[in-house]
């Protein structure tokens, strides 16, 4: 992953200030539009953490959004190989079209629920490169493997018992609990939910 780490590594002159910029949904991996981006879109994008575009027909930047409230909240900045396009995954509010569809290109953009594993650990790999103060997540980074390992260990316990007592209610909730504290395990460890869908499809192929 080439994540942006400085403005300054960009390639402006191809065209003339302005690189295109790819939207795309974190969750579904779904392409939501395309736009432009001088200098200072970049940096106010990154500023606010919504996409800003530089508008070549009203000549100044526009959050997208900013009149229907649909913005594109920001997850990361990649730039290709060149240097002179950037891939921007987002967490859309609403339709992204200004004609009403979810994308520019007029595909469906459902949202999975199963993909919402990836999402949450992007929140829970992002609690641990940022350490926020007052978050669970944090304090459990902090205790390490043996304290992160023991709660996926409780909870284990905890779904077995909600099964076996036929609590579905309980069973489900502890479940959630049990997949929580797994995937931060997985990303104590440097690994991710991904992982474990691979060494699944190899063990099923």
């Amino acid at each position: 992953m080439n994540e942006l780490k400085n403005i300054s590594q960009l390639d402006f002159d191809k065209m003339d200030g302005l690189i295109p910029v790819v939207a795309q949904d974190n969750e579904t991996l779904k392409v939501l539009m395309v736009g432009f981006m001088n200098r200072e879109a970049i940096e106010k994008t990154q500023e606010i953490g919504k996409v800003t575009f530089f508008s070549r027909t009203k000549k100044r930047l526009w959050a997208k959004g900013e009149e229907s409230g649909n913005f594109l909240n920001v997850v990361s900045v990649l730039v290709d190989c060149d240097e002179d396009t950037l891939l921007i995954k987002v967490n859309p509010v609403g339709p992204v079209c200004h004609t009403g569809t979810d994308t520019c290109f007029d595909e469906v953009n459902p949202k999975g629920d199963v993909q919402f594993l990836s999402y949450l650990q992007d929140f829970i790999d992002k609690r641990k490169n940022e350490m926020p103060a007052g978050s669970y997540t944090t304090s459990l980074f902090k205790k390490g493997t043996r304290t992160i390992a023991q709660k996926v260990g409780e909870e284990a316990v905890e779904t077995i018992i909600g099964a076996m007592a036929n609590d579905d209610e309980n069973f489900i909730y502890e479940s959630g609990d049990l997949l929580y504290h797994l995937i931060v395990l997985l990303s104590h460890k440097g690994y991710r939910i991904e992982d474990i869908v691979r060494e699944l499809k190899k063990r099923h192929s």
